[in-house]
């Protein structure tokens, strides 16, 4: 059987792999030792042999291409980067984390390879062929499927697989050469743009989601939304959390209703935003129902705050609900925090 290659890339620094690349190697790891198959990982790093060394314990063969070249992501120099690896691997099937580098460049790389590529993959299975899982129409169809093309590539859902922890050490690795083509862009700096406090951290253990409840009258028929914007940030300050929100809630800057001014489309979670990753979810003054839990997915802890008993929470999509007013028990977690800060 051929090999299964796993392509990787390194973070910022140049010498340490990201996150995402890590759980790609846990995926490849636990396939190659179903199929009995070899394993080869390629890495793309400024360093290579630094970053390969937290991949020792895998026991694969390591490709890397290596250089200043590769510090910053660029079409051109990833794309021929991935190229090369792939020709050196000679593997029908190739693993990659669907970071915004690779997923960039892995439909072309797939295309000069005379392959098939497959992206938002959730899962791998199968004894003797690889089955492939990812979520359809918007998260509401799980599908299952296998492809006799190759090479086949999937790009993996990151956050959904564990990241590969082994003990780091010294390891053997190959240099592959490419040509590159001459740079057409070259990165001279990276200008922030200016915001405010920062509110989406995709690496929080907690998920806050607030729902347009914060904005509505309260039992005095008065709408507190500045006191509700001051909750939560002083939430997300004392835990660490990172915030989400309905569509309902981001919505409602348009239509001239209270709003919370630090929310953006950006933050909106569910059937129609993004699908969180974190270890739990908190839901506050959100109505439960299916087109924004299905955002929660990969989140093993739901919790939710309501003062509806028979809210869409408790059918069956949260694990804990609490019957309590969301400003009042916000207010007293926030107290509590703030004297034992995690």
């Amino acid at each position: 059987m051929k090999p299964i290659l796993v392509l990787t890339h390194a973070d910022e620094s140049g010498s340490a792999l990201t996150k995402a690349s890590l759980e790609a190697v846990t995926a490849g790891k636990d396939l190659a030792q179903q199929l009995s198959a070899p394993l080869v990982i390629g890495v793309i790093a400024v360093h290579a042999v630094a970053a390969a060394s937290a991949l020792a314990a895998t026991e694969a063969r390591i490709l890397s291409v290596t250089g200043e070249a590769f510090a910053q992501a660029r079409y051109a120099s990833d794309a021929a980067a991935c190229e090369a690896l792939c020709r050196a691997a000679d593997s029908a099937l190739v693993l990659a984390p669907g970071s915004s580098r690779f997923a960039r460049i892995a439909a072309g790389v797939a295309h000069r390879l005379g392959g098939v590529i497959d992206t938002h993959i959730t899962a791998l299975g199968g004894s003797s062929t690889v089955e492939a899982t990812r979520w359809f129409y918007r998260q509401r169809v799980e599908g299952v499927f296998h492809r006799e093309a190759s090479p086949w590539f999937l790009l993996l859902e990151p956050g959904t697989q564990t990241a590969f922890t082994g003990t780091p050490g010294t390891v053997q690795v190959e240099s592959v050469a490419v040509e590159l083509p001459a740079p057409r862009t070259y990165v001279t700096g990276v200008r922030a743009a200016s915001q405010g406090q920062q509110t989406i951290r995709p690496d929080a253990k907690l998920l806050l989601v607030a729902g347009a409840g914060w904005t509505k009258k309260q039992p005095d028929g008065q709408v507190h939304a500045t006191e509700a914007g001051q909750l939560i940030l002083g939430f997300l300050g004392n835990s660490g959390a990172s915030l989400g929100s309905s569509k309902s809630l981001v919505d409602q800057g348009g239509e001239g209703q209270p709003v919370l001014p630090f929310l953006t489309h950006m933050n909106q979670i569910g059937q129609t935003g993004s699908t969180p990753r974190h270890a739990k979810g908190l839901s506050t003054c959100c109505h439960g129902e299916e087109p924004h839990v299905v955002g929660w997915r990969f989140i093993g802890d739901r919790r939710a705050i309501s003062l509806d008993p028979n809210c869409g929470w408790t059918r069956g999509k949260a694990d804990v609900v609490y019957i309590a007013d969301a400003f009042q028990v916000i207010a007293k977690v926030n107290e509590l925090l703030s004297v034992n800060k995690p």
